[in-house]
């Protein structure tokens, strides 16, 4: 099942179940409002939902109308819980690597995990408005789940029975303010500014055998200024699966339905120590602070640019047959203007 939420004169939104082809949409009010409502009562009213998914492919639904992305929220305008792992232990390696830190070994075996904003996330079509260049605006391009109720101190492996709907996000970070955040050794805040997700989430079971041992096994392709930028699989170097992810968020807490959880930014080692451009023949990168920190490691100095204000990311999924599976979040950083 496809699911999307519109835009309309509420904090969250119009829920509307979205046909595969992500061509058709229709709302459900009869049966939940909002995704929230759905997510809160999922075992009796997806299937309901379901049901109007299977009847709006064959065409038989009344009262359809055309999915427009641009009229999309993220799923979840907000949530009651944003927590962002570090999955992709290529991407971690390669940051310290960069500044010469050594990486702990329990990194490998424990994964990393922040809280993020979870109030006022940007629509997929929306710009990203930023207060300073100086900032350091990176995009990253990440998987993420959202979850049911989920009981404290579940295992990794009921873990994954908990996962209701996966998403693409464009986890953005100012690199400028993170170090001197880190140096006080009480984690993100300001360097983590409002995050955007795909126009769509979708179900496990639609995902098919692209879904396995709580992976997505496709590429995640960004486009960044209309260039093609990266295309690595989210299913490979993935450290630590999703059901890993949602047991360690959980470990001595509940979450509560609705509870999203990211994978950190998508990594391919691609054969190579460091990773390879699409330029040079490689699978590229999910982030502009990655191929900087292989600019340092070679040749001593990064020569990439963090984001600009005009600049654009397009970030999308596609399966086998070059159908979009997510729909595109697709944003240009834009100066903030205060209100």
């Amino acid at each position: 099942m496809k699911l999307a939420t519109l835009k309309n004169q509420t904090r969250d939104g119009q829920l509307v179940v979205v046909s595969r082809d992500l061509s058709r949409c229709i709302a459900i009010p009869h049966i939940a409002v909002t995704m929230q409502q759905l997510l809160d009562h999922w075992s009796s009213l997806a299937p309901k939902a379901a049901e109007i998914y299977q009847a709006l492919n064959a065409g038989t639904v009344p009262g359809e109308q055309a999915f427009v992305q641009a009229d999309c929220e993220s799923p979840l305008p907000r949530a009651y819980q944003w927590a962002d792992g570090s999955a992709y232990v290529n991407h971690v390696e390669l940051v310290r690597k960069a500044r010469n830190a050594e990486m702990p070994e329990t990194f490998w075996t424990d994964p990393l995990m922040y809280q993020g904003g979870s109030d006022d996330f940007i629509g997929p079509r929306d710009p990203i408005a930023a207060v300073s260049e100086q900032h350091g605006i990176d995009f990253e391009g990440e998987v993420a789940v959202v979850t049911d109720d989920v009981p404290m101190g579940i295992s990794a492996e009921q873990a994954l029975s908990r996962i209701r709907l996966l998403m693409l996000v464009n986890d953005v970070s100012l690199r400028g303010l993170i170090p001197n955040e880190l140096a006080k050794g009480f984690g993100f805040f300001q360097s983590k500014p409002a995050s955007s997700f795909s126009p769509v989430a979708v179900t496990p079971d639609e995902l098919g055998k692209y879904w396995q041992d709580g992976r997505l096994h496709l590429p995640l392709l960004s486009h960044y200024n209309g260039i093609a930028f990266g295309k690595p699989n989210a299913g490979l170097d993935m450290t630590f699966h999703f059901g890993e992810l949602v047991a360690h968020a959980a470990k001595t807490r509940n979450l509560g339905a609705g509870a999203i959880i990211g994978s950190g930014t998508v990594s391919n080692k691609q054969g190579t120590a460091y990773g390879t451009s699409i330029e040079e023949g490689g699978v590229g990168y999910s982030c502009i602070a990655e191929i900087r920190m292989i600019e340092t490691i070679r040749d001593g100095k990064p020569s990439t640019n963090f984001m600009r204000f005009g600049d654009s990311i397009r970030l999308e999924m596609l399966d086998e047959q070059g159908q979009s599976i997510f729909g595109a979040i697709d944003q240009q950083v834009v100066e903030y203007q205060r209100q």
